[in-house]
């Protein structure tokens, strides 16, 4: 069973009869309903009456029905009324724009805006790599998405994704000091795609694709890159590929293993999961096996898109078949980037001794990371309310914050190797444990080391 999370954190507004036992009854509801209770907060007092704010996180909408119910039940109790923080927090968006220069007076407005504005077109219309050094061009990322593959939510379309845009922007600020900006796009024909991006490029320094459907997200990106003189990364592929390359490297040094002497075992067989396989096979993985909803990837199969070709031409060596948990058995590695609740305690128990496993569908893993801990050496998710977050966060604001400083348009293996590697550095070894394989995503020394990592890497190529 699912654990409360802070995403699904309600606040229950309830008045009940002053009393020694008012604030106990309040506790033993949520308890009794399995809520995880995080404040109680008297609003209101009066010698009969009191109006408590009940905060607790629960595991899901309905879970948070059945603790008003249980509050509800009370007896003289009232609810007067329901908040979600997190539908709160998103009231009126997430993110702003705040000037940078001083507009004060008239002075300011005429170097700021006309007439001065003006000087600085013409400068930039005689020399445009001009607009680098005079304009937010160098600093500023958009984020892109037709809001066809949004979270683990799938075609939702535009509007739905943007609040997911709005919040990879806010972590652009927040830990790479880059301005971002959603960029939803109301298409999903991948020529209008990347005419658009094509089009407004001029604008920004960097593109960072999300959560655009495989295979269309490979040509976009294939397509954008060719034409452009910015650097286009896409995060579900190539920001996730960073963060599991880091996480396993730490893994792997807590059971002893080589990834050149591991099985490991991919489901997944989409952007984020063709991603890990070509990154994994550059760093020595010689074993590897991916699976799709039909089971093993294998060459047998007919009719394969390239990109599900490409991984049958360079994994599953032994061309084996079968389900997903028929190959599992005997695997050193397992690594879910696809669907909810598709293994179970039982099926890691096939696995060899010492087995990793990164379970990372969202909000929903492949497996109950409690349940895959009782025969797992190392278990990691997605999910912040479980040890060993594996989290884009860690790479996204970092790299590009590499990128815009050393002025390069071209994304390299070498790049992302480099990245994972001062990701996975940033765990010292007399931190590293099962429990501990990669840094917290509040981690400040993070952002700067891969920045660092992929400026170094940019100048040496």
């Amino acid at each position: 069973m699912a654990m409360p999370s802070p995403g699904y954190s309600i606040t229950v507004r309830v008045e009940l009869p002053a009393g020694a036992t008012a604030t106990a009854a309040l506790t033993t509801a949520v308890a009794s309903a399995g809520g995880a209770l995080t404040a109680l907060d008297v609003a209101e007092s009066r010698t009969d009456r009191l109006v408590v704010d009940v905060t607790c996180d629960t595991r899901d909408e309905e879970h948070g029905e059945g603790i008003t119910e249980a509050i509800a039940g009370i007896p003289g109790a009232v609810v007067r009324k329901v908040s979600d923080q997190t539908f709160l927090l998103h009231l009126g968006g997430k993110i702003e724009v705040n000037p940078k220069v001083p507009l004060k007076h008239r002075d300011d407005l005429s170097r700021a805006y006309t007439p001065g504005v003006a000087r600085i077109c013409l400068a930039i219309a005689r020399h445009p790599e001009d607009a680098r050094r005079l304009t937010i061009k160098r600093n500023t990322v958009a984020v892109l998405t037709d809001g066809s593959a949004v979270l683990g939510l799938g075609n939702i379309g535009p509007l739905a994704a943007l609040p997911v845009m709005e919040g990879k922007a806010a972590l652009f600020k927040q830990f790479g000091g880059v301005d971002a900006w959603p960029v939803c796009l109301d298409t999903q024909d991948t020529d209008e795609i990347v005419e658009i991006a094509r089009a407004i490029a001029p604008v920004y320094g960097g593109i960072n694709l999300e959560d655009i459907s495989a295979p269309r997200c490979f040509e976009i990106e294939a397509r954008l890159r060719e034409m452009l003189d910015i650097p286009v990364f896409h995060d579900d592929q190539h920001g996730t590929a960073i963060v599991v390359l880091a996480a396993l490297t730490n893994a792997l040094r807590v059971v002893g293993k080589s990834i050149a002497d591991v099985r490991i075992v991919v489901s997944g067989v989409g952007a984020a999961g063709h991603a890990i396989i070509r990154l994994l096979l550059t760093q020595g993985a010689r074993d590897i096996i991916g699976c799709g909803r039909d089971g093993a990837v294998h060459n047998g199969h007919e009719g394969m898109e390239p990109f599900r070709q490409w991984i049958a031409d360079h994994t599953n060596s032994r061309h084996e078949a079968g389900s997903l948990k028929e190959v599992l058995a005997g695997a050193d590695v397992f690594i879910g980037v696809s669907a909810p609740d598709l293994l179970t305690g039982d099926d890691i128990a096939t696995m060899a001794p010492d087995a990793i496993v990164f379970a990372m569908a969202n909000p929903v893993p492949e497996v109950d990371p409690i349940a895959a801990s009782e025969h797992a050496k190392v278990v990691a998710t997605g999910r912040s309310d479980y040890p060993n977050q594996i989290n884009n966060v860690l790479v996204f604001p970092g790299f590009f914050r590499g990128l815009l400083d050393a002025g390069v348009s071209d994304i390299t293996d070498t790049m992302m190797v480099a990245a994972a590697t001062a990701i996975a550095d940033c765990v010292e070894p007399e931190e590293l444990n099962p429990s501990y394989i990669i840094p917290s995503v509040f981690d400040a020394s993070v952002a700067p080391a891969v920045a660092a990592a992929v400026h170094a890497a940019a100048h040496a190529s």
